[in-house]
């Protein structure tokens, strides 16, 4: 389920960059937050290319920020690994720790 939805955002990600009708604005990094009426989806899409998106309740907030952070955990623990290979899935553990860590740190945040 999860590659189906990946595959998905990422095809519609890159229609809406072709449809975008100035490739400056802030559409030219595709789909930034999707809303429906059960869940939200936030999306950032780096410097590097490298796309990201989450799932989360409707109303939660710094979802940007939590993107952010999970960016420069991925530069941290996955890019610098030198077993990883790009396009592969991530197989590390401290990635997961770290990652699991920011989660439970946005929940208590948007919990509060």
């Amino acid at each position: 389920d999860y590659l189906h939805l990946a595959s998905t955002f990422h095809g519609l990600q890159l229609l809406v960059r072709e449809l975008s009708p100035n490739g400056q604005s802030v559409t030219a990094h595709g789909i930034e937050r999707m809303e429906s009426t059960t869940f939200t989806l936030h999306a950032m899409t780096a410097a590097t290319g490298t796309q990201l998106f989450v799932t989360c309740d409707c109303g939660t907030e710094h979802m940007r920020e939590f993107l952010s952070d999970v960016y420069s955990s991925y530069a941290d623990f996955v890019m610098k690994n030198p077993f990883y290979e790009i396009d592969m899935p991530i197989r590390n553990e401290l990635w997961d720790v770290h990652l699991r860590a920011l989660v439970d740190r946005y929940n208590k945040m948007s919990s509060s």
